[in-house]
């Protein structure tokens, strides 16, 4: 069964909290402050199923404090929720980047008009794949 838009993304969310979670326990970052912003982070994983709209704005400001807090893992950052989120998040995406989401987000309109499945993980390995490649 596929997943749909939102569950993927916060699957991500889910996963990038485990990345922030095992800092705090490896003591990498002030115990305080770290704790009220995992607490902040869990009110978005809560928030997001329940009203995506409203989530958006808190989410994206998230997304943006792991990068100033925490550039140490920046890297691990899945780039899926810097689009999703977008805003702010955008900047530390290059335009090459960009393209590829605008393109999967058309794709992923259109199977929703033609009342289709869309597989974001598929679709976006098919679009990374160089033009010369077969897409079956």
């Amino acid at each position: 069964m596929a997943t749909t838009y939102i569950d993927h993304h916060l699957a991500l969310l889910v996963h990038l909290r485990t990345i922030l979670a095992a800092l705090g326990e490896a003591e990498q970052v002030p115990e305080e402050n770290h704790a009220l912003f995992l607490e902040r982070f869990d009110e978005l994983l809560a928030e997001l199923p329940r009203q995506p709209e409203d989530a958006m704005a808190q989410g994206q400001e998230l997304i943006v404090q792991v990068f100033h807090r925490y550039p140490q893992i920046a890297h691990l950052i899945p780039r899926d929720l810097l689009w999703f989120f977008g805003g702010d998040c955008l900047h530390y995406m290059p335009d090459e980047e960009i393209e590829l989401y605008q393109q999967l987000d058309e794709r992923r309109f259109s199977a929703e008009e033609h009342g289709e499945e869309f597989n974001w993980e598929l679709e976006k390995q098919l679009l990374a794949l160089p033009d010369d490649s077969p897409r079956h």
